[in-house]
């Protein structure tokens, strides 16, 4: 499932924005395709334009009631309500908005999920350097300075691609509890450039400069 709200604050329209010429949300579609992982490959939006690129790309679409397509819905609501509506043992959640991570780590972080027997899956970007939340230190000591190649990995959370057995999901939901960390999670590491985020313009220059680089090694 590839979500795709058409308003956007920060960026307008982030999900057809250009990169490297290809829309984002286009990259979205054929990068699910490449991998060869999927039995159904879902757009999911609460604009029919998004429904017309699915078509365009052989895929299905699913429009979300508008009010799942604003600024306060969250991703537990529009999850849910696609779930309710689509039955699947797995569901895999590609961001288009994450355009460098690549269909062979679409592939193995699903494969990672499945034979793991995980409910969640979590993409993370592994960060190596001292980290602290609230002034105080979480993988390391006030004691001693380390060497950081010695240092607990941090486990940064990137969303550029998730995944949850459906039960598990709906059960964590209908009852009222969260659902997005719902039963046995796995993190799956993933490199800085597939765990970019598009959100600004800047992330955007950003993306197309990493493109560029990896075009060109």
């Amino acid at each position: 499932m590839i979500p795709a709200r058409m308003g956007s604050q920060r960026l307008k329209q982030k999900n057809l924005q250009l990169l490297g010429g290809i829309p984002l949300i286009t990259r979205a579609i054929r990068k699910c395709r490449d991998t060869g992982s999927f039995n159904e490959i879902w757009v999911n939006s609460e604009h029919p334009r998004f429904g017309e690129i699915a078509t365009d790309e052989g895929v299905q679409f699913h429009q979300r009631p508008e009010a799942l397509g604003n600024n306060q819905a969250t991703s537990e609501q529009f999850v849910l309500e696609f779930l309710d509506k689509h039955t699947c043992d797995y569901l895999v959640q590609v961001h288009s908005i994450a355009p460098l991570l690549t269909a062979g780590q679409t592939r193995d972080f699903t494969r990672f999920v499945i034979d793991g027997g995980f409910d969640t899956g979590l993409s993370v970007v592994l960060e190596q350097i001292e980290c602290a939340m609230g002034g105080k230190p979480m993988n390391f000591t006030f004691d001693r300075k380390t060497n950081s190649q010695e240092l607990e990995p941090i486990q940064r959370i990137t969303w550029s691609i998730s995944a949850w057995r459906s039960i598990t999901y709906k059960e964590a939901a209908h009852a009222g509890r969260c659902s997005t960390y719902s039963g046995k999670v796995g993190f799956f590491p993933i490199d800085r450039a597939a765990g970019h985020i598009i959100k600004t313009e800047d992330d955007l220059r950003m993306a197309e400069s990493l493109l560029a680089m990896k075009s060109h090694p």
